[in-house]
């Protein structure tokens, strides 16, 4: 079945992070791709621009609004994703578990309606 975890963090704690910790924290995130990918679970995985480069779009009484930004204003800003195929739902929470965005944020797993 696949999921997608969802990673969501305060994007204001990037930028203050030392080179150091930003490395840490790239090299976190390369591990963990890499032991997905080895267990031949990654289906896809990205991360996302800031909300700075969001833009919004919705339909109100048949009218287009585009807005800047993201449609809702929360602490944590989903800045990444992994799509994965696994057999259940426990073992899409024990990779959800193992991701370097659990321990600084929140990873959301969702499970994919395929169409």
């Amino acid at each position: 079945m696949k999921y997608m975890l969802l990673i969501y963090a305060n994007e204001a704690h990037w930028p203050t992070m030392t080179q150091e910790q930003m490395g840490q924290a790239m090299a976190a995130y390369g591990a963990y791709t890499d032991a997905l990918t080895a267990a031949g679970v990654r289906l896809g995985s990205d991360r996302l621009r800031g909300t700075n480069a969001a833009t919004s779009v919705r339909i109100v009484n048949g009218e287009t609004k585009v807005l800047d930004g993201p449609y809702a204003e929360s602490k944590e800003q989903l800045g990444g994703y992994y799509l994965i195929d696994v057999p259940d739902l426990d073992t899409a929470l024990s990779w959800a578990a193992r991701c370097p965005g659990a321990s600084h944020g929140t990873v959301e797993v969702r499970p994919i309606w395929e169409m």
